[in-house]
C-alpha cells in the first residue's frame, strides 16, 4: 500500500463507468430489456480494479465503495445544456 498524490472522486469513477463501461454490458448481457444486476455489479468490481492496478484510486477507496445506484436499477442521467444567445 502506497500513498497516492491524486485520485479520481467515486463520482468521477461512476460517471466514467457509465459512459464507457455500462453501454458494452447493457449491449452484452441486456438484449432482452431485463437489467443484469450480476452483470453489472461483475463489471464494476472490475472497473474498480482497474482503477486501483492503475494509481487512479487508492486502496482504501477500492477497499470501501459500495456498488453504485446504476448496478442495481436502470438510472438515467440527464445532461443539461446552455443555449448562448
Amino acid at each position: 500500500m502506497q500513498d497516492l498524490y491524486k485520485v479520481i472522486t467515486r463520482d468521477e469513477a461512476i460517471q466514467r463507468f457509465e459512459e464507457s463501461i455500462l453501454p458494452m454490458v447493457i449491449q452484452s448481457c441486456e438484449q432482452d430489456g431485463e437489467l443484469d444486476g450480476p452483470a453489472r455489479r461483475e463489471a464494476w468490481n472490475n472497473w474498480t480494479d482497474m482503477l486501483c492496478k492503475n494509481e487512479e484510486i487508492s486502496d482504501w477507496q477500492y477497499a470501501n465503495w459500495s456498488q453504485p445506484e446504476c448496478c442495481e436499477r436502470h438510472v438515467v442521467r440527464y445532461s443539461v445544456t446552455r443555449r448562448v444567445l
